[in-house]
């Protein structure tokens, strides 16, 4: 049994990496890495490794996630102009 949820755990893993270069519109790959990242946080507390687990799960999936999504959010608030405009 325990088996199985540490397998399941790693495949979860891959496929969400997998789709966060698969997905062209960015913030669904954002959100595809903030699972990555919690998963890689269940792995670690699998792997009896509780402070990494927390720091993981803190930095990887809460603060990397929302960094990138306020970047996201700011670099969508630009017009860019044509060329020869003013």
């Amino acid at each position: 049994m325990i088996e199985i949820l540490h397998l399941t755990i790693l495949a979860v893993i891959l496929v969400s990496g997998f789709f966060a270069l698969w997905f062209r519109n960015l913030l669904s790959s954002v959100i595809s890495l903030a699972v990555l990242s919690l998963f890689v946080s269940l792995e670690f507390f699998y792997m009896q490794a509780p402070d990494v687990a927390i720091a993981e799960a803190g930095i990887g999936a809460g603060l990397s996630t929302a960094i990138y999504i306020i970047a996201l959010r700011a670099c969508g608030k630009k017009q860019f102009r044509k060329e020869g405009e003013r």
